[in-house]
């Protein structure tokens, strides 16, 4: 029966490498919009000049062509002036905004698995009256969220001043107005932790206004 087992789990191991291969490589990265960032291209072929066999694709409701033969396509519109290409065939987006939300995809001219790389935003906004404080940090995906968001005040869990709401990819904290005024003159105090649903891996943004650049 032992001997069945480790067949079993041999055989389970042999086919998850051969998924992984076949999918080629992935990676996922979480910005704040108003952020630049650049998706690398893990796949890169040899012997290019300027990319030119590289193309990105972008993967949200419809496939569009971002880049072609290593330049940007003229059928990107907005986004084409945001749009760049790194010398290793990376694709730099400027001004990150939801509308960015979703899957990339670097792709070879010739055989070979394509770079996927998975793009959530974080956007974070203050709703404040005379009486209470509302800070909400949403994080947007391109399907069911896997994410998970957390609240922090000066690093640590928040005290009992604080109401938080927390719901997968969806955090709001509540406190009195008067509460910045004994801890602290700025939101900084606050913190919004993001954790990775696909890699595990933990983002940290500071509060500030949306036109602000978070730490990460």
């Amino acid at each position: 029966m032992a001997e069945f087992r480790w067949i079993k789990m041999f055989l389970f191991l042999i086919l998850e490498l051969q998924i992984t291969a076949l999918a080629g490589q992935f990676s996922s990265f979480i910005i704040r919009d108003g952020d630049d960032v650049t998706l690398p291209c893990e796949s890169v072929t040899a012997n290019q000049d300027k990319c030119d066999k590289t193309n990105w694709l972008f993967s949200s409701s419809n496939p569009v062509n971002l880049v072609k033969h290593g330049k940007i396509h003229e059928n990107t519109k907005v986004k084409t002036d945001r749009l760049s290409v790194t010398a290793d065939c990376s694709l730099v987006i400027k001004k990150v905004t939801q509308e960015d939300v979703g899957d990339y995809y670097c792709r070879q001219h010739i055989s070979g698995p394509d770079t996927q790389v998975l793009l959530s935003v974080i956007s974070m906004n203050k709703h404040e009256d005379s009486e209470q404080v509302t800070l909400s940090c949403f994080v947007r995906t391109h399907d069911s969220c896997r994410h998970r968001v957390k609240w922090l005040n000066e690093g640590h869990d928040v005290d009992e001043n604080v109401t938080i709401s927390q719901d997968g990819c969806y955090g709001t904290v509540r406190f009195p107005a008067s509460h910045l005024k004994l801890k602290s003159t700025s939101h900084e105090i606050f913190q919004c932790k993001v954790t990775d649903g696909y890699t595990n891996k933990e983002h940290l943004f500071t509060f500030s206004p949306p036109s602000s650049v978070s730490c990460t």
